[in-house]
């Protein structure tokens, strides 16, 4: 019994160091580390490539001074828009999601 209570913290010690070790997989410099691929907005999960819903098409979510908030410039038929806390640029006449960014963005330096 006692050699297989050592075995198996043998392993799990193992196992845990192998998990550490992993390389991180996110960017972790400039813009590029608040990029999402998804997100969560009014308990509806979208996607890039999604359409977003007629509200955030309006004037009223649409973001002008993107660069106070330190976004990159919107393709020409596109508009910066905020929802569920993120940034999300989308098209001006399907409101197709394009790119998002984590809206800690804004913070960014």
């Amino acid at each position: 019994m006692r050699k297989t209570k050592m075995m198996l913290l043998g392993v799990l010690l193992a196992t845990a160091g192998a998990v550490s070790a992993a390389p991180a997989t996110v960017p972790t410099s400039g813009i590029q580390k608040y990029e999402l691929k998804d997100f969560i907005a009014d308990f509806t999960h979208f996607n890039i490539g999604d359409s977003v819903p007629a509200m955030y098409r309006s004037q009223e979510y649409n973001i002008k001074q993107w660069q106070l908030r330190n976004l990159p410039a919107p393709d020409a038929g596109s508009h910066w828009t905020y929802m569920g806390g993120n940034y999300v640029l989308i098209g001006d006449t399907d409101g197709k999601i394009m790119k998002i960014y984590d809206g800690e963005i804004f913070y960014h330096r």
